[in-house]
């Protein structure tokens, strides 16, 4: 199972991207800017989209997405998110006025893109033997993480964006493995206000919550705020003196 870091950044600049995982070249966990760096041939062998939430910088780039690869893409490209998060892009991103609705382009029985609603604690089995198991989580709009493993039994999940929550963190300690944990950390602390009006994780929450898991996988930061990302991950450091944290900066790939 390999996992390429395409998009990591809280936000956007020089060398930055926001949310995007590839796994194994025909899937994708959340749809960033980071999708930008994949070549035209690679987003053409994408067979299924994961969504965390619908807040633009996990969603930006499907709607160029399809509209770039449209010929190329095995149809449909199929999107697997919360029935809220769907909701959403049905009514603000894929409506015709801000952009085509590909779920009925070229024509309503043969569409290049398709919705498929997931529910927390669903379980979408792919090819090999791949699993993804949906997390709920805690955010500002309805948003959950995933647990990912292989037929081998490797495992990584991603938190997706949240605050301090135990539903992730229970259903991670149910399982028996964790290998790879790529978690948020948006916010310095001295911003702790705003990270939890926003419901992101501050070096603090993050370290408390942390303390919940049972398992010790590779943990890696992700989401940290352009210009905060050294400041975050000192504190995150200074409060996890245990762990041998690491900060993701894109470009990253991870093999289980």
């Amino acid at each position: 199972m390999e996992i390429r870091v395409l998009g990591c950044s809280g936000g956007i600049g020089v060398g930055r991207h926001t949310t995007a995982f590839a796994l194994d070249g025909d899937v994708l966990i959340d749809c960033g800017s980071g999708v930008g760096e994949l070549s035209g041939a690679q987003m053409g062998a994408l067979r299924h989209v994961f969504l965390t939430h619908s807040h633009l910088d996990h969603i930006a780039f499907l709607p160029l997405l399809v509209d770039s690869v449209f010929e190329r893409l095995q149809r449909p490209l199929i999107v697997h998110a919360l029935p809220q998060t769907i909701q959403a892009l049905r009514e603000h991103i894929f409506n015709w006025v801000v952009w085509p609705d590909f779920t009925t382009l070229p024509t309503p029985g043969d569409p290049v893109l398709a919705f498929r609603p997931m529910e927390p604690g669903g379980v979408v089995t792919l090819e090999g033997g791949r699993t993804i198991e949906m997390i709920p989580v805690a955010h500002t709009v309805p948003t959950v993480g995933y647990r990912i493993a292989d037929a081998q039994g490797h495992a990584w999940a991603f938190s997706g964006d949240t605050g301090p929550n135990d539903t992730f963190w229970n259903t991670l300690n149910a399982r028996d493995r964790l290998d790879l944990l790529i978690v948020e950390c948006a916010f310095a602390e001295q911003q702790a206000a705003l990270a939890g009006l926003s419901r992101h994780y501050c070096p603090s929450r993050l370290a408390h919550d942390l303390g919940k898991l049972r398992h010790r996988p590779r943990i890696v930061l992700s989401h940290l705020k352009p210009g905060a990302e050294d400041a975050i991950y000192k504190e995150c450091q200074a409060r996890l003196p245990h762990l041998n944290l690491e900060r993701l900066r894109g470009g990253e790939i991870f093999r289980l």
